[in-house]
């Protein structure tokens, strides 16, 4: 039996781990200063983040269609696949999963749809590791997937807390901050809920408290250094990572710039991790 992965563009997987594997991706839109983009389409992310400071309206999110959800389960089933598993963002945070979930519903007992309850790397690392055990099938499939998402740890420190407070999307744990535009607020998110963990004032201590939260978590299996823009910052901490603790973190270490339908939220200049622990 044939299983199809499926994810969309939140997942921040690297175009050559998608062609690796045959992952799918839908994109998602991006609306700036009155013109819509598809996700990955039209603008870079450096563009696209170099731009984001100066701009007078704040730019808006959307997920593509149904139709293009079914498009694209459609010409899988086509091709050949027998089961498809569609992983995506979390439904809490965004209309995404609702929206695969509603195109399933015209491919019955063929599509199945899970809410990774993550973005970014901490969605893309349960899609790669659904990818890797589909030709076991999707039982199998779906077990690396839950086994991923247990030892999952994803974690940002915000450079600001203007874009998040702009988005309309303040979560519980950070309205406490209030007004309090100039601190720095360390984020975690997990199954969905973005909880925040500390606030700091100056980059300095933000990145010393991103690398403490990252070594409490042992030997890793996967790791992904996320930034908004950031990639002096994030190389700088990816190198820190290595050389404080080299043999708890895998080889193959993702360095990546965070999609723009996510930073539109959290804003330029941030610093992040996705961790998969070994155990």
């Amino acid at each position: 039996m044939t299983l199809g992965i499926v994810t969309d563009s939140t997942c921040d997987i690297p175009s050559w781990l998608l062609e690796e594997y045959g992952i799918e991706v839908i994109p998602s839109v991006l609306i700036m200063d009155g013109v819509e983009y598809v996700d990955g389409e039209g603008m870079t992310r450096d563009e696209f983040y170099a731009r984001l400071p100066r701009l007078q309206t704040s730019p808006t999110t959307a997920a593509a269609s149904i139709g293009e959800f079914t498009a694209r389960y459609d010409a899988l089933l086509t091709r050949g696949v027998d089961q498809i598993l569609s992983i995506h963002a979390p439904e809490v945070l965004t209309s995404i999963f609702n929206t695969a979930r509603q195109a399933a519903q015209a491919f019955p007992g063929k599509v199945t749809c899970v809410d990774s309850g993550s973005l970014s790397l901490g969605l893309g690392f349960q899609v790669l590791a659904a990818a890797e055990a589909a030709d076991l099938g999707q039982p199998a499939a779906l077990d690396a997937l839950e086994s991923t998402h247990r030892r999952l740890r994803v974690s940002a420190a915000l450079d600001t807390m203007e874009y998040v407070k702009r988005s309309g999307r303040v979560p519980g744990a950070l309205a406490t901050l209030g007004g309090l535009l100039s601190i720095k607020p360390l984020i975690e998110l997990s199954d969905g809920q973005v909880k925040a963990i500390a606030a700091v004032r100056t980059t300095r201590q933000a990145d010393e408290r991103m690398l403490n939260f990252l070594l409490e978590g042992g030997s890793l299996e996967r790791l992904a250094i996320l930034h908004t823009g950031a990639e002096t910052r994030a190389r700088n901490f990816l190198n820190t990572v290595i050389q404080k603790v080299s043999r708890s973190v895998p080889r193959d270490i993702l360095l990546v710039n965070v999609t723009t339908v996510i930073g539109t939220h959290v804003g330029p200049n941030g610093l992040g991790f996705a961790a998969v622990r070994a155990t």
